[in-house]
């Protein structure tokens, strides 16, 4: 179903990204979540998360439980290392698209090495990336890379028209970009 802009610029939309740490010295990194009300922040929040540890799902359910929103992007499902959002277990928690947003096509098999070769419960975190359904693409800026993206909650095509419609700074969707800008300035 084509929907308007418009209509995707009303929402309330939630963008995930965690800061920058330093492996083997940090045991936290931050994440930030930004909700925003199609173009406009209204609310900022932050959790910190272990390092390659798993409370990441858990972390970003607490914050989105203060919030009404329609969707959540999450810039991937990897934060601080190898701590891994499950996008299908915050899908049924909130009965909410969540739409996974990478910059560069997702390498799952460099993904599935990298666990296998780093930690012993490996399998648990690969359950995550291998739950997520196809990698789709979308073109958002013409003469710019496509965004590469995986939805869970929704219809490709909805995820597609939500992508674009909430970009207007550069190629990467505002609630995205700006929990990035956040997170990486408070660390």
């Amino acid at each position: 179903m084509i929907m308007s802009p418009k209509v995707f610029q009303k929402m309330r939309v939630v963008g995930i990204e965690d800061g920058s740490f330093v492996k083997g010295v940090d045991e936290k990194a931050l994440l930030a979540a930004v909700l925003f009300k199609g173009l406009k922040i209204e609310d900022v929040t932050f959790k910190w998360i272990t390092v390659d540890g798993f409370d990441a799902t858990e972390k970003a359910a607490e914050i989105l439980k203060q919030w009404d929103f329609q969707a959540v992007m999450l810039a991937g499902v990897s934060f601080a290392g190898f701590n891994v959002i499950d996008p299908l277990a915050l899908s049924d928690m909130f009965q909410k698209p969540i739409v996974v947003v990478a910059r560069t096509k997702p390498d799952n098999r460099a993904v599935k090495s990298a666990l296998i070769r780093h930690f012993k419960d490996w399998a648990r975190r690969w359950e995550v990336f291998a739950k997520l359904g196809p990698i789709y693409e979308v073109k958002v800026l013409e003469g710019e890379a496509p965004l590469y993206f995986e939805v869970v909650g929704a219809k490709m095509e909805w995820a597609s028209q939500l992508i674009t419609s909430f970009v207007a700074c550069g190629r990467i969707p505002e609630p995205l970009r700006v929990a990035r800008l956040i997170a990486r300035g408070l660390s």
